[in-house]
C-alpha cells in the first residue's frame, strides 16, 4: 500500500474557502448539488471513454450510479459513484490545486478528440473546479476515497480544509470515487433523510444517472428488514423527450410535481433550440395566480437547469419579469456559469435563450387565445403581461395581438384588431380612458362628446395602462388619443347653440379661477361636455387621479397635480351661476355654488372629496335655499 504523503495546497486554500463560504455560495445546501453534479460528471467521462474502451464499464460497473449513505452514529455523508475514478496524480491535480478543472481539462482533451472523430459530447457540469470544495461549508474534515477505472491502485485523500491534505494507499472494491464528509456540529440537519430526499428532489431530481439513498426497510410492526439503497431523482427530463411521445396527462403530472399545484396548467409549450445554442424547455401557465403575483419582491419564474442539474429558481436573465406567471424549466447544454452556478454571467448565450424563452411564451399564449381559456388567463394575467409594452416595447407587435380591454361598444373584452375593425369611417383615432373602473369611465362626463359621435372608447383600468400605453403611438395607422387629455379634439362635434355664450361667461370663469385657484391650474370652456357642467382632465404629462392616489400612498411627498376645470357653457346650472355672478360678482352664495361644482366634478370621476362633511354641509344649505326660493315663487 501506498505510503501516506503530506503535500500542501497549491493555493490559499483558507482564503479560496472564506471566498466560497461568503461570496460564491449563498446557501449551505448547495454543497449536496455540487457533489452530486461532479459524481454525475465522473460517470459521464467514464461512459465517453468505454466507447473506446468498453472493458471499463463491466460486471456491476455496468449499473453506473450515485449513492448516498448517512451515518448517524459517526456524524458522516458520504456520496460514491462508480464513475472514472482518480489516479494519485489526478488527486493532488484534482483537489490539491484550488480552482483547478479537472472537467475543463477532459473538455480541452475532447476537443481535440473531436477534430478526429464525430459523436455525442458527454454532458459535463464543472468548469471551475471548486464546487468540490463547498462540502466545507458543512464539514470540517472531508475524506476522498478514489479508484481509477483500470486500474487495480485505490487512493485516500484527507484534508481539513485549512493549509495540508494527506494522499495515502487505500482499498476500494469497485472504480469510482467515494466522498465523507465530517459533518461539524451545527450542520447535522443533512444526516436526517427527508433533508437529502428533499435537495436531492430539489437540485438533481433530473440527473440521468440514478441518485440512491441507503434507507433501512421496517416491516408493518416496525421492526427492521435491513438495509436497501432507493432512488430519489426521477432521472427522466420530460423536456428532453420528443413533444410527440409525451401525453397530456404526462405533462400534467410534471406540472404539478414541478410546481405543487393540484390544478392542470391553462397550457404548455414544450420546445427544443437547436443551432449556435442548445437548449430545451417546458413551460406553463397555472390556471390561477399566486397571491403575491403584483408584490415587489416576489419570487417566481422558471427553473434553470445546466444539463440537467438544478441551477436557481425566478431567473430573470432567462425569462423577464412581465412574464413572471410563467412556470417551468429550461435546460441549457453549453450556458456559461460563474464559479457558484447562481449567477448568470452576461453573455451573448444567455441573452440568446432569453430571447428564445420569451417567443416560446408568446407563441403559448397565442395558442391560448385561441381558445375559449383565454378571457380566465387575461383576467388572471393581463396586467402582468401590458408590463411587456412598457419594459420591453422590442415584443409590441406581439404583445399588441394579445391584449384585450374593456369597451363602451362591446361586453366583456376587445382586442385593437377588432376595435379597429368596428370604428366608422369618419373616425381617424383609437380613443381610451383611463380610471379606476369600468363604471366610473362608462359613465364620466369625459366621454360625452365621443358618445354623441358614436365613437367607441377603450376603458382601461389597471395601473400599469398609464404607461403601457404611453408607448404606443398608434396601432394600424390609427392614432391611440386619450379621452381624458386636455387637448383632445372630437371631429365634428356639435358647436354651442349660441355662439355667444362663451364671451357671456367669460367673466363667471375668472371667478371661478380665483375661488379654485389652490385647486385648478386653468379654468376654460369645454369642448367635449353635452351633458354635464363641468369636467376635469388631465395637463400634458400628468397622471389619472386613482393612479396619482395609488403613488401618493407610497410617496408622501409626491406634489399634488393641479388639473384644468372645463366648463360647459350651455348647461343650465353654469347659465344660472353666469346671471348670479352679474348680479353680484363678491356673492357669497356663489362662491358656495363653485365650491360645489367642483366637488360634483371631482365625485363624476371617481375621486375623493377633500372635506365630505363640508360638502354635506354646503349642499344642504344650498338645497335649502334653493327650495325655499322655489315655495316663495
Amino acid at each position: 500500500m501506498t505510503e501516506a504523503k503530506t503535500h500542501r495546497f497549491e493555493a490559499e486554500v483558507s482564503q479560496v474557502l472564506h471566498l466560497v463560504i461568503n461570496s460564491l455560495y449563498s446557501n449551505k445546501e448547495i454543497f449536496l448539488r455540487e457533489l452530486i453534479s461532479n459524481a454525475s460528471d465522473a460517470l459521464d467521462k467514464l461512459r465517453f471513454r468505454a466507447v473506446t474502451s468498453p472493458e471499463l464499464i463491466e460486471g456491476e460497473d455496468a449499473d453506473l450510479r450515485v449513492r448516498i449513505e448517512i451515518d448517524a452514529e459517526a456524524g458522516t455523508l458520504t456520496l460514491s459513484d462508480n464513475g472514472v475514478g482518480m489516479t494519485e496524480e489526478e488527486l493532488v491535480e484534482n483537489l490539491g490545486t484550488v480552482a483547478h478543472s479537472g472537467t475543463q481539462a477532459f473538455l480541452s482533451k475532447l476537443a481535440e478528440a473531436k477534430k478526429e472523430s464525430s459523436g455525442d459530447d458527454p454532458q459535463l457540469i464543472g468548469q471551475f473546479g471548486v464546487g468540490f470544495y463547498s462540502a466545507f461549508l458543512v464539514a470540517d474534515r472531508v475524506t476522498v476515497t478514489t479508484r481509477s477505472a483500470g486500474s487495480r491502485d485505490a487512493f485516500r485523500w484527507m484534508s481539513d480544509g485549512k493549509e495540508t491534505f494527506i494522499i495515502e494507499g487505500a482499498r476500494r472494491l469497485e472504480q469510482g470515487t467515494d466522498v465523507t464528509l465530517h459533518l461539524k456540529d451545527d450542520q447535522k440537519e443533512y444526516l436526517e433523510e427527508y433533508r437529502i430526499r428533499g435537495l436531492v428532489q430539489r437540485y438533481s431530481d433530473y440527473i440521468h444517472a440514478p441518485v440512491e439513498l441507503r434507507v433501512e426497510k421496517k416491516d408493518d410492526e416496525g421492526g427492521s428488514q435491513g438495509w436497501a439503497y432507493e432512488r430519489l431523482n426521477q432521472g427522466t427530463a420530460l423536456w428532453r423527450k420528443n413533444a410527440h411521445d409525451v401525453s397530456d396527462d404526462q405533462y400534467a403530472e410534471f406540472y404539478k410535481h414541478l410546481t405543487h399545484d393540484w390544478q392542470p396548467p391553462l397550457v404548455h409549450q414544450h420546445f427544443k433550440i437547436e443551432g449556435t445554442q442548445e437548449f430545451s424547455g417546458l413551460l406553463f401557465i397555472p390556471q390561477k395566480p399566486p397571491a403575491d403575483l403584483f408584490m415587489p419582491d416576489a419570487q417566481h419564474g422558471v427553473r434553470l437547469y445546466v444539463k440537467r442539474v438544478f441551477i436557481m429558481d425566478d431567473c430573470d436573465e432567462v425569462l423577464p419579469k412581465w412574464l413572471r406567471f410563467v412556470r417551468g424549466v429550461v435546460d441549457s447544454e453549453d450556458l456559461p456559469l460563474n464559479v457558484s452556478r447562481e449567477i448568470l454571467q452576461d453573455s451573448r448565450v444567455s441573452r440568446t435563450i432569453r430571447n428564445q424563452v420569451v417567443k416560446q411564451a408568446l407563441t403559448m399564449i397565442g395558442k391560448l387565445e385561441k381558445s375559449d381559456d383565454y378571457a380566465t388567463f387575461w383576467s388572471a394575467y393581463g396586467a402582468v403581461l401590458k408590463e411587456g409594452l412598457h419594459f420591453e416595447p422590442e415584443h409590441k407587435e406581439k404583445l399588441l395581438k394579445l391584449v384585450r380591454y374593456e369597451s363602451t361598444k362591446v361586453e366583456g373584452l376587445t382586442s385593437l384588431s377588432d376595435y379597429v375593425e368596428r370604428m366608422p369611417e369618419e373616425q381617424d383615432a383609437i380613443y381610451y380612458a383611463l380610471g379606476a373602473a369600468r363604471d366610473i369611465l362608462e359613465h364620466g362626463p369625459h366621454l360625452e362628446a365621443l358618445r354623441e359621435r358614436g365613437f367607441e372608447v377603450l376603458l382601461m383600468t389597471d395601473p400599469i395602462d398609464q404607461w403601457s400605453v404611453g408607448s404606443l403611438n398608434e396601432y394600424q395607422n390609427k392614432k391611440l388619443v386619450s379621452a381624458m387629455d386636455a387637448d383632445l379634439t372630437v371631429p365634428n362635434a356639435s358647436e354651442a347653440e349660441d355662439s355667444g355664450s362663451e364671451e357671456k361667461i367669460a367673466e363667471l370663469l375668472n371667478r371661478f379661477s380665483d375661488i379654485l385657484r389652490e385647486h385648478v391650474s386653468e379654468v376654460r370652456i369645454s369642448k367635449r361636455l353635452t351633458s354635464s357642467p363641468t369636467c376635469l382632465v388631465m395637463p400634458q404629462g400628468g397622471l389619472p387621479p386613482y393612479l396619482e392616489r395609488l403613488m401618493r400612498l407610497q410617496n408622501e411627498q409626491l406634489p399634488a397635480q393641479k388639473r384644468i376645470l372645463e366648463v360647459n357653457p350651455n348647461h343650465p346650472l353654469i347659465a344660472s351661476l353666469s346671471k348670479l355672478y352679474q348680479q353680484d360678482p363678491k356673492d357669497e352664495a356663489l362662491t358656495n355654488w363653485v365650491e360645489l361644482v367642483y366637488d360634483q366634478a371631482l365625485l363624476a370621476e371617481g375621486s375623493p372629496i377633500e372635506s365630505p362633511a363640508v360638502f354635506a354641509e354646503r349642499m344642504t344649505r344650498l338645497m335649502t335655499e334653493a327650495a325655499q326660493r322655489h315655495v316663495n315663487t
